[in-house]
């Protein structure tokens, strides 16, 4: 591992602890005051600063901790309060670097910095200034790093807050640490180490002397490297503050590897194993087992190197895989197959019982008392076993009715297999978000999966108390028809109201304040005509529809225009006594050559 790599390593982690110094970050209090917001009875300047402890102390829960963060800046603008302003978009920066969001952590710094100017609050414009550096370091950006430093240190010594000066003095330490100019670090932390023992602050004492730790490694001193960092380890325990010493564990094998002791150095990775086990710091479980590939590879067994590499990967990608969420659907779907194989398994068992039984009656016939217990005991077990099956068979129709129509399950349990069918006439529509690709690039797997969620849940919806049925969903667009299986025949009336009141969704959904990050704006294209539909696929089944009518429907939302409904001239035909729509004229599609198309104005008043 390089240098730039250790300190790259090594800031994530201290990233990870540095808002601890400010006041001491306490997941006790968090829980404690989660039942007084729970009551919802505080209101102005105690509300603020509610969400704000909230916010700062939530560390069990980074999704939670967000959403506190962002109801203290929405509630700030409210309250036109500058000051809780700062401290909301402060928090929400900690919270996002904790996430590994850059460039959301660095926006919310900047809109801080400017929310302190404003309320002529010295502290938060040094604090935001250092922040803003220490994103800055992390991203490589030497120049703008050193200059948001030097700023964050001459407005800090002119604020009468200590605390405030010795984080900036040691996450400007850091920087230089990185860089590896070791003499301009070691000033600085060791000014910074002065003023939190001054101020009595042990967290910021630890970090201090865990930094102290590193650079005297760089350095080559060793013993001073070791008597650092194990008493910040001694301190950091006592305030239950474990990442940071997982981390700086790690950090120490990175320098007695180097230093070619690997012994000592398979010792400091396999104790940063062990911590970041017994605490679920799951991350650094990751990079402690990669470390630990690492020594093994460099001492040529690479056998071993190759099983901590591959308990690594499969690790890293438990953390954060979003493709559980289909691996849970695709079990879901394949659920009646693993029904019926528990069907056989449980009648193989019970014969197998039976000989036990058998064989015991025939050698010990005076034990009559004890077999006619056992049979009790056997019969309660099928009977267990037979509400088993029942509840199993429940749960697998369910779900089969929730992936398929319910006249295509019946025909898929009955005959194995579904017929493809004709449908003379049916209604397809398609929606597509606006912009929701270059807006999902910078969303967690969890966000776009909740983000994604929020909408076509509602939807669906919408489409069930229409009688229209949800076909499939595709990225950010969704599709559904109606007319199929016998439903009523006005499918392209009620295609058009669901369209009407999905459009409504997303827009009123777009002004509420609460879901302000959510401003999307959505296309809208229908359709109708014949199609085919069936269910494809032995395993993973899916119902889809096919036909010249569906690809008209999808070039009427690509046609349309943001918040509008696009229907085509045989759609216009079927509705155009129960909605007032307005004729757009022939337009060129791709692959089509010219259609007419409308848009839906409305539906048309009763007199």
């Amino acid at each position: 591992m390089s240098i730039d790599r250790k300190a790259y390593y090594l800031l994530i982690g201290f990233f990870y602890c540095i808002v601890h110094l400010m006041s001491g970050q306490d997941q006790r209090i968090a829980d404690s005051l989660s039942k007084v917001y729970q009551n919802d009875r505080l209101a102005g300047l105690e509300k603020l600063e509610l969400l704000r402890n909230l916010a700062f102390n939530e560390l069990s829960d980074l999704e939670l901790s967000k959403r506190y963060a962002e109801e203290l800046i929405a509630l700030s603008k409210l309250e036109n309060n500058n000051l809780y302003l700062f401290r909301g978009y402060y928090q929400k920066g900690s919270i996002y670097i904790n996430a590994g969001d850059l460039e959301i952590a660095l926006d919310a710094y900047f809109k801080g910095l400017e929310t302190a100017s404003k309320a002529a609050y010295l502290e938060g414009e040094g604090s935001a200034y250092y922040a803003i550096a220490d994103v800055y370091s992390v991203m490589g950006n030497s120049d703008n790093a050193e200059e948001y430093y030097n700023k964050a240190i001459q407005i800090l010594r002119k604020a009468d807050d200590s605390v405030s000066l010795a984080t900036a003095l040691l996450n400007t330490g850091e920087y230089y640490f990185k860089n590896r100019k070791y003499g301009a670090a070691l000033q600085f932390n060791d000014e910074a180490k002065v003023i939190f023992e001054r101020v009595h602050n042990p967290i910021g004492m630890a970090y201090a002397m865990g930094n102290a730790g590193m650079l005297y490694a760089e350095q080559g001193n060793d013993v001073l490297a070791e008597a650092n960092i194990n008493e910040a380890i001694t301190i950091l325990e006592e305030l239950q503050d474990y990442y940071p010493i997982s981390v700086y564990l790690t950090y120490m094998s990175d320098i007695y590897l180097r230093r070619n002791d690997p012994t000592t150095a398979f010792n400091y990775a396999e104790r940063s194993l062990e911590l970041a086990t017994a605490y679920g710091l799951k991350k650094q479980i990751s990079d402690a087992i990669l470390k630990l590939s690492e020594l093994n590879e460099n001492l040529g067994d690479f056998e071993k190197s190759h099983h901590h590499y591959k308990q690594h990967i499969a690790y890293r990608d438990s953390v954060k895989n979003i493709e559980d969420v289909q691996k849970m659907a695709d079990q879901r779907t394949n659920f009646e197959v693993s029904q019926k194989q528990i069907q056989l398994d449980l009648a193989e068992q019970r014969e197998k019982n039976q000989r036990n039984i058998t064989i015991a009656t025939t050698i010990a016939l005076f034990l009559i008392g004890i077999f006619a217990f056992g049979l009790f005991r056997r019969n309660t077990f099928i009977r267990k076993t037979k509400q088993i099956i029942e509840e199993e068979r429940d749960r697998s129709d369910t779900l089969l009715r929730n992936i398929l129509p319910e006249e295509t399950a019946a025909e898929l349990k009955m005959h194995g297999k579904v017929k493809a069918k004709k449908i003379e006439s049916a209604t397809v529509l398609f929606t597509d978000f606006k912009g929701f690709t270059q807006y999902s690039a910078h969303l967690s797997p969890e966000d776009l999966v909740e983000t994604v969620g929020f909408y076509f849940s509602k939807f669906d919806e919408i489409v069930e108390k229409h009688g229209l049925e949800k076909i499939k969903t595709i990225g950010d667009a969704y599709m559904c028809a109606g007319g199929l299986h016998g439903s009523t025949k006005t499918h392209p009336e009620q295609m058009v109201l669901a369209a009407t009141e999905i459009a409504q969704f997303v827009n009123k959904t777009k002004l509420d304040v609460a879901a302000s990050a959510m401003n999307f704006d959505i296309r809208i294209g229908i359709n109708t005509g014949p199609v085919v539909a069936g269910v494809v696929g032995t395993k993973k089944f899916a119902y889809d529809i096919w036909g010249d009518t569906v690809n008209v429907a999808s070039r009427m939302e690509s046609m349309s225009e943001p918040g509008r409904i696009n229907i085509s001239n045989n759609t216009y035909e079927l509705i155009k006594s129960e909605f007032d729509c307005e004729y757009r004229g022939e337009i060129e599609a791709k692959n089509r050559g010219k259609i007419k198309m409308y848009f839906v104005k409305g539906a048309k008043s009763k007199v």
